[in-house]
């Protein structure tokens, strides 16, 4: 079960990587001063990103939970 749990921590590390990439992007939007449209236009094409990467940090970490309670 260790592999589980390697694996479950490498997802959980590549969707915090996302998370935190998606937080950039949107702080460094608003750093550009942006009309409101701009602005909206930015977050819609970083959610779908963030939503992802939250949820495969999500499935990485059950999978760690699952591979140390089975072993």
């Amino acid at each position: 079960m260790t592999v589980l749990i390697w694996i479950g921590a490498g997802l959980a590390v590549i969707g915090m990587i996302g998370v935190l990439y998606s937080m950039i992007a949107v702080a460094r939007a608003k750093r550009q001063n942006l009309t409101d449209d701009q602005m909206r236009d930015r977050i819609r094409k970083v959610i779908p990103l963030n939503l992802g990467t939250l949820f495969v940090a999500m499935i990485g970490l059950m999978m760690v939970v699952v591979g140390v309670m089975l072993s």
